[in-house]
């Protein structure tokens, strides 16, 4: 399809995923954010859990990969992003990170998942935020339902855990919602595929990447700007160029050699 070799376009992917991993991590800070929602996706490197082999059981980037989120409600920005194990040193990792970055007092929703608690007491600290959990009631999957069909949701819990957050904006929608975004956008997240993961730290940039543009360079339908236009990062719609010139220049300089030769045998 490209016209270049299936290694040409992986290390692009790992070019210039890097390049937008350090630019998201040296630009999206002293950010205004009145309400986060986080929560976590679930994907694949190399083959599902069941699939293993015995000699590679246990070792990270092999099998079940997350990804965790953080989502701005009001701009819409990916404020923060953590691949690796759904578990407290995870959960500690991303929430330092995400404390980091915001500079006002918060209201966060989270899943039911019990190692935010922790992390987000010792990184934000319990008297300078407000914090709800939000969690999903299911009910027993119906008789007859698809292989991937999920049980019913028949309710849902609103927890205060510190602070004073406002049960009325207690919610998870728009970064579930963004999950959806996530599997539409990467190949890599869908359930049912062969385009998985082979190696973690590829899926690492593609994640990058995807955030990238998705906050840069992406217009958002409701705002009619871009996530990073509406929190005041940026003062225009990035264009593609401008996101290959995060790489170091003699990558973007080779990068649009290539370009330039298949359009010219276009």
């Amino acid at each position: 399809m490209t016209g270049v070799a299936k290694g040409t376009v992986l290390k692009l992917l790992a070019d210039l995923g890097g390049a937008c991993r350090e630019f998201h991590d040296a630009n999206v800070r002293g950010l205004k954010c009145q309400r986060v929602q986080c929560d976590e996706i679930w994907s694949f490197v190399g083959a599902k859990d069941k699939n293993v082999l015995p000699d590679e059981q246990g070792k990270y980037g092999i099998g079940s990969v997350w990804t965790w989120t953080a989502i701005d409600a009001d701009t819409k920005l990916i404020a923060g992003y953590h691949v690796g194990t759904r578990d407290a040193g995870c959960a500690f990792e991303f929430m330092s990170d995400l404390a980091a970055r915001i500079e006002t007092r918060v209201q966060l929703t989270t899943d039911g998942l019990k190692a935010y608690i922790n992390a987000i007491a010792d990184t934000f600290g319990p008297s300078n935020i407000d914090y709800a959990m939000l969690i999903k009631l299911f009910g027993d999957t119906p008789a007859g339902a698809g292989r991937y069909s999920p049980p019913a949701c028949i309710g849902i819990e609103m927890r205060p855990m510190m602070g004073e957050p406002d049960m009325a904006h207690v919610s998870t929608s728009y970064v579930e919602r963004q999950n959806l975004t996530m599997r539409m956008s990467m190949r890599r997240f869908t359930r049912l595929t062969n385009a998985f993961s082979k190696k973690c730290a590829n899926l690492e940039h593609a994640v990058a990447l995807h955030f990238m543009h998705y906050n840069f360079c992406r217009v958002h339908q409701t705002l009619r700007v871009t996530p990073a236009m509406a929190a005041g990062l940026s003062d225009h719609v990035w264009e593609l160029d401008e996101l290959v010139a995060l790489m170091p220049k003699p990558v973007a300089k080779a990068w649009g050699s290539v370009k330039r030769v298949n359009a010219a045998s276009a």
